[in-house]
């Protein structure tokens, strides 16, 4: 949609850190797109003081006062229990659409596809997009990436919901304030609201779920020398390692930054499942790799945010013993050491490649 975004973000009983993944990534890295948020537990307050960033943003009760904002799009921010609508989110829809305001969804469930939204929508001349909702015939993956020249860099993660696109969003930055010329390929919800772009590759039929990330990267590499693609999941979780696997042979990176949280020691929600040390997460990922193309782990991003500071660096300092990789928290510290890696990395590789041919 060809549109500036000016967004009213929906977080009604959930608007926290950890409560509200898309509010939170929009509000961190597209803050000048927010222009308030929807909360009737929070209402009064600003987003700074709610999350500890993001300014003096207004935290509103209703989309009534959340008008005098002047929006154009409700986005809605958090993902409800079971991916499901709330019956009581359904007023504040439809005061959106009658309010003219687009309406922008990550959700599994597809709001366009509901009667009652979409009449208001035609009626009132706005547009519900459901950005989880796959295009059409998505190809099957077949190693289209070998032919590309730029170096494709992919997070992966020792759980989900660890920082694998907030990592990869800060290395952006730092790349770009380096000169660097990168992309971003964003593959769920909040990525593609922050960039603009990108397919949600937790909807797309398993067998296409590489072909989606094989034509991320297609996609991207057409104007930058670096492809930051986003992961998903973890190898390590029952429920959600497909995607992951899915992703790895799809975009077939040249290497992985890995993605941890020290004081998580196993999978949540799924107790059962211990999280290795970060040296067995490494050997896992180079054996998982090695058949398509070896990925070596050239960094890894630490999530120490409910770490002290003394207790999160030295959760860093320990890391960087056992690895003997650049180790930061990309966002409470710098993202320098990790986006360094990647242009060394990179620099090799040309350099690596440039040799190959001479010889």
């Amino acid at each position: 949609m060809s549109i500036s975004p000016r967004y009213l973000i929906l977080a009604d009983g959930a608007f926290g850190v950890h409560t509200s993944k898309t509010a939170v990534g929009c509000i961190r890295f597209t803050p000048e797109q927010v222009v308030g948020v929807l909360d009737t537990v929070t209402a009064g307050q600003t987003v700074e003081q709610v999350l500890g960033f993001g300014g003096a943003i207004p935290v509103v009760a209703s989309v009534a006062a959340g008008m005098a904002l002047d929006p154009n799009i409700l986005l809605i921010g958090i993902a409800p229990t079971g991916g499901q609508l709330p019956e009581s989110w359904r007023p504040v829809l439809r005061a959106a659409l009658e309010s003219k305001l687009h309406v922008w969804s990550g959700l599994h469930v597809f709001i366009g596809d509901d009667p009652e939204f979409a009449e208001l929508a035609r009626r009132n001349n706005v547009e519900i997009l459901d950005v989880r909702k796959p295009p059409p015939e998505l190809p099957v993956s077949s190693g289209r990436v070998r032919d590309v020249s730029a170096t494709v860099i992919l997070t992966v993660g020792s759980d989900c919901n660890i920082g694998k696109m907030t990592t990869q969003l800060a290395v952006r930055t730092a790349l770009k304030e380096r000169g660097v010329s990168v992309a971003f390929a964003g593959t769920g919800q909040t990525g593609i609201f922050i960039d603009g772009k990108g397919l949600s590759v937790d909807a797309v039929v398993a067998d296409f779920i590489g072909g989606a990330a094989e034509q991320l990267v297609l996609d991207a590499a057409k104007t930058a020398d670096i492809v930051l693609v986003e992961g998903q999941g973890s190898l390590l979780h029952p429920g959600f390692s497909g995607v992951t696997l899915g992703l790895i042979h799809g975009s077939l990176p040249h290497a992985l930054v890995l993605c941890t949280q020290p004081s998580r020691t196993a999978i949540r929600n799924n107790e059962w499942v211990k999280i290795p040390s970060l040296k067995s997460l490494i050997a896992m990922h180079d054996l998982v790799t090695t058949p398509l193309r070896f990925a070596p782990t050239i960094a890894v991003a630490m999530n120490t945010f409910d770490l002290g500071d003394e207790a999160a660096r030295d959760a860093i300092e320990r890391g960087m013993a056992e690895t003997k990789l650049p180790v930061t928290d990309p966002v409470r510290f710098d993202p320098g050491p990790i986006a360094d890696a990647i242009i060394a990395f990179h620099e090799d590789r040309l350099a690596s490649g440039q040799r190959h041919a001479r010889n």
